[in-house]
């Protein structure tokens, strides 16, 4: 049986807390490091934690960044989380500039210094266009957030989806079969399982 969602691992993030967050939302799911893995999946999913410099650069060391474009321009659906979803804008101010994959336009930056960073906890996101990763998940429903830097995403198109932490910002963005969340749907209980069993149930390009 083939995979349904690969976790890409690249030795950032707690993994496998996502893994048994898809295996409980009912998907065939697996965490890997291996090339043939990744590439036979029917969809990738980046994580990531701590800093977007870190996490690129160990991306980059195991060729795992030329593969998620390989096979974003093979039309897999790729969902970037947290850090992950940072990755996917074309530059970090954070310890930088700091180059991402440059998948969609923009820049992560750093919350404004009057906020208290990190932003730790439930906040709210407001759907700003129907898409199916929010099948059956109210508007302004709550999902867990850590981070102290925001996508600016420089297409308006790409935002699905806005939070409010001193101003509103890109939380969930979409183009075509790439997709990013900047909170952590395996901590956001019920509603988290939602959107990642949402996820799976798309079709590749």
């Amino acid at each position: 049986m083939s995979i349904e969602v690969a976790i890409i691992d690249y030795g950032v993030g707690n993994l496998r807390s996502v893994e048994k967050a898809f295996l409980a939302a009912g998907c065939r799911a697996q965490t890997s490091a291996e090339l043939e893995v990744l590439r036979a999946a029917e969809k990738l999913v980046l994580p990531g934690v701590g800093a977007f410099g870190a996490c690129m650069r160990a991306l980059r060391e195991r060729g795992f960044d030329h593969l998620v474009r390989e096979r974003v321009a093979r039309g897999t659906p790729l969902l970037g989380v947290c850090v992950g979803m940072q990755l996917l804008f074309e530059s970090s101010e954070e310890f930088g500039p700091v180059e991402g994959l440059s998948l969609l336009r923009g820049q992560v930056r750093r919350f404004d210094g009057t906020l208290r960073v990190p932003q730790v906890g439930w906040n709210q996101v407001h759907q700003r266009q129907r898409h199916p990763l929010f099948a059956d998940i109210e508007d302004g429903a709550f999902f867990y957030f850590v981070h102290s830097y925001y996508c600016d995403a420089t297409d308006e198109t790409d935002i699905i989806g806005e939070t409010e932490y001193g101003a509103r910002y890109a939380s969930v963005v979409a183009r075509g079969n790439i997709y990013g969340v900047q909170f952590h749907p395996e901590k956001s209980q019920q509603t988290g399982l939602k959107l990642l069993r949402n996820f799976a149930r798309i079709a590749s390009a």
